[in-house]
């Protein structure tokens, strides 16, 4: 099939992956409203056509927390992201460096910190969560710091875990242990090619990071054990504040949807904020990023980078969220499908269409460089 957009490399992914690794992608936290939203509300924000501007130079280039990249477009952590292609993670941080964006590895990614700076030539972004075992938590921070991260995102929207229907249904969490794994048997063999490159060739099948506490021999089942015996509702401020005081490098907090959590924030010392309700994957009836961003740029003026994620699909999407206020966008779900539907190559032709409607929709706006996006180039900034 010809793939032209975001759209086309789901409906590849969704043919190539077991049906419970696609619906764990897809998916979202019960109804799925905020899922929704997270694109509807996007794509209802017009952006001003102006002509006759000298568009022939356009450069989609940024420079954030002392990098310069191609384009303000990063990639998001993402759980196990790995097992949608083989050494998936591996695959998707060469097609970021390669791209001169970022790419940031999740903490419970199935390829391991250590394995994934291998097979790169310069350090990545680095995803963690506040678990209740502080001795792991210290460890992937000394990790970190010794692959040469000097970004870490600090995800705090997920104190308990989220009730998701999708991974229920498909044999991911649903069910005796059994039933989930003749469930997921049965898909298996009937997607050869994802057999073939991922079950076969992918191995060893480990869960990255979480290894040496699991042991080589661990499943999903035990990952997903380990992890909801982990999330810690006890967490607070003060937490964070602790594990700033430990980073000595760029600080980003993740999962920001209100401007009084944006300024906490901010008075704690943190270098930016990615405002996301994880991809709708949390709190089903929360606010779109989109719509909080406004309040939370308002509320926090320069003091911190803003990012935006959850709902990006295209490079229109990117100028949209940058005239509201974002420094950046970072996209999960489109770099996993794209892994899934042709593995690094498609997450570079995916980085590519992003770059390329980008350049579009800041030429048909009259808009030559990153720094000139601005609230002005929208026909109705009301969100």
């Amino acid at each position: 099939m010809i793939l032209a957009n975001i759209d086309d490399y789901r409906t590849l992914a969704r043919k190539r992956l077991p049906h419970f690794l696609f619906e764990y992608i897809d998916g979202g936290a019960f109804s799925e409203a905020t899922l929704h939203n997270n694109q509807s509300d996007l794509q209802q924000i017009a952006i001003r056509q102006r002509v006759l501007r000298d568009i022939s130079s356009i450069s989609t280039k940024t420079t954030l927390f002392g990098q310069t990249f191609s384009l303000p477009l990063g990639l998001s952590p993402v759980g196990i992201a790995g097992l949608n292609a083989r050494r998936g993670e591996v695959q998707a941080a060469q097609a970021a460096e390669e791209a001169g964006i970022p790419f940031c590895l999740s903490t419970v990614s199935a390829c391991s910190i250590d394995e994934v700076r291998a097979g790169v030539n310069n350090p990545f972004w680095f995803q963690l969560y506040m678990v209740r075992d502080r001795g792991f938590l210290r460890e992937m921070l000394a990790r970190a710091k010794a692959a040469g991260t000097n970004t870490l995102l600090f995800t705090v929207d997920m104190p308990v875990p989220a009730t998701r229907y999708r991974d229920m249904r498909s044999g991911l969490s649903g069910g005796s242990l059994l039933q989930r794994k003749l469930t997921r048997v049965g898909q298996v063999l009937t997607k050869p090619h994802w057999a073939w490159d991922v079950g076969l060739l992918g191995r060893p099948h480990s869960l990255g990071n979480i290894t040496p506490i699991l042991g080589d021999k661990a499943g999903i089942d035990e990952f997903w054990s380990w992890l909801g015996a982990n999330f810690d509702p006890t967490v607070t401020w003060a937490d964070i504040d602790r594990i700033r005081a430990e980073w000595d490098g760029h600080f980003i907090i993740k999962g920001i949807l209100d401007a009084d959590d944006a300024k906490q924030a901010a008075a704690i010392g943190c270098d930016g904020l990615i405002v996301s309700n994880h991809g709708g994957r949390q709190l089903d009836g929360a606010l779109s990023s989109i719509k909080a961003l406004p309040r939370i740029a308002d509320a926090i003026g320069d003091d911190l980078s803003l990012i935006l994620d959850s709902g990006v699909r295209s490079g229109l999407d990117i100028v949209r969220a940058m005239a509201l206020g974002a420094k950046m966008v970072m996209i999960g779900r489109p770099w996993v499908y794209a892994l899934a539907a042709r593995q690094k190559r498609g997450v570079k032709e995916v980085i590519d269409i992003f770059a390329k409607e980008m350049r579009v929709a800041m030429a048909l706006s009259g808009c030559t460089r990153v720094e000139d996006i601005s609230a002005s180039m929208l026909e109705n900034h009301q969100t």
